[in-house]
């Protein structure tokens, strides 16, 4: 005789149901009318779920949809066949050259999580804090990279949502950083000890859960989007500053970012050191990408009189 477990396979039964229609999400009423469930039942999986990080509630629809902690678990799974595997192949070489520790991460829902960490022996600082499963809002100010190097209409949708903290956009400044970022494949960012700090405060945090004056407090310490990003006139006359991180994206078959690949350098460099780290990085992007089946994006010229983020 087969001993079953009505509790177990109800909450089986609610993962299959967001499981088999990715993207939906469900309020407690929709969810429990669909399942044949009470109300009370429902909730109290619902409510261990997504305190288990396996699924999400929206704080203002009050609805439900796939968590982070699924990501690592279906990693774990696939093991050697998911593209956080892939990249972890290619970032254990470069964490152990350059002695950094690097991540891959994406967009998952409305989330940004980390799906691979290589390199902790290496790790130091800041950086010794990322880790697999950890998740971070995806709306401004943070998640540029995740859509630097895809098309325009995608940072445009990135720009539009709801900032996770009241931010102004400098437009101007967004403009160049696109175009360098663009032009050489990676990022170099560079933040102070206090706002490492912040955004390691950030991770797992839904902005709408926090009271108006702290979301205002924590503003005045969070810059603009791009403003954190070193450009070339930042070095001149040989000048070092000290980088935070370098990322470069791996594309998917429709060229569109997958991955952003991270090196936390957490020390000073000058434009030359730059450029090795960069192109370093790069390369073991260009090497993901193939290796997904991913092709980097052909870029449309720009209509005349026209700016890439423009208004």
């Amino acid at each position: 005789m087969v001993r079953r477990s009505p509790p177990t396979e109800r909450v089986v039964e609610i993962l299959d149901h967001f499981v088999a229609r990715p993207g939906c999400r469900y309020g407690l009423s929709e969810l429990a009318r669909e399942l044949g469930l009470s109300k009370p039942t429902c909730l109290g999986i619902l409510t261990v779920l997504t305190e288990a990080g396996y699924l999400v509630r929206d704080p203002v629809g009050k609805t439900y949809g796939l968590g982070p902690a699924l990501v690592v678990a279906g990693r774990a799974a696939q093991q050697g066949f998911s593209s956080g595997a892939v990249a972890h192949r290619h970032l254990g070489p470069l964490a152990a050259q350059f002695h950094v520790l690097c991540t891959a991460s994406a967009v998952v829902g409305d989330r940004i999580v980390v799906l691979e960490v290589a390199g902790e022996g290496h790790a130091r600082g800041a950086a010794a804090a990322a880790r697999v499963g950890e998740v971070y809002p995806f709306a401004p100010p943070v998640g540029l990279m995740y859509v630097l190097w895809d098309t325009d209409e995608r940072m445009e949708e990135w720009l539009r949502r709801e900032p996770t903290l009241p931010v102004d956009v400098d437009r101007e400044h967004l403009r160049r950083v696109v175009a360098e970022c663009r032009r050489t494949g990676y990022l170099a960012e560079s933040l102070t000890r206090g706002g490492r700090r912040l955004y390691a405060l950030m991770a797992g945090v839904i902005s709408h859960d926090l009271a108006p004056e702290m979301r205002e407090m924590l503003a005045e310490l969070v810059s603009s989007p791009g403003e954190r990003v070193l450009l070339p006139d930042a070095f001149a006359s040989g000048a070092s500053h000290a980088v935070n991180l370098v990322a470069a994206p791996a594309f998917d078959a429709d060229g569109h970012q997958s991955l952003v690949l991270a090196m936390h350098v957490e020390r000073e460099l000058d434009a030359a050191a730059l450029e090795r780290y960069g192109q370093a990085l790069v390369a073991a992007a260009d090497a993901i990408t193939t290796e997904l089946g991913g092709r980097r994006p052909v870029r449309r010229r720009q209509p005349e009189g026209r700016s890439l983020t423009e208004n």
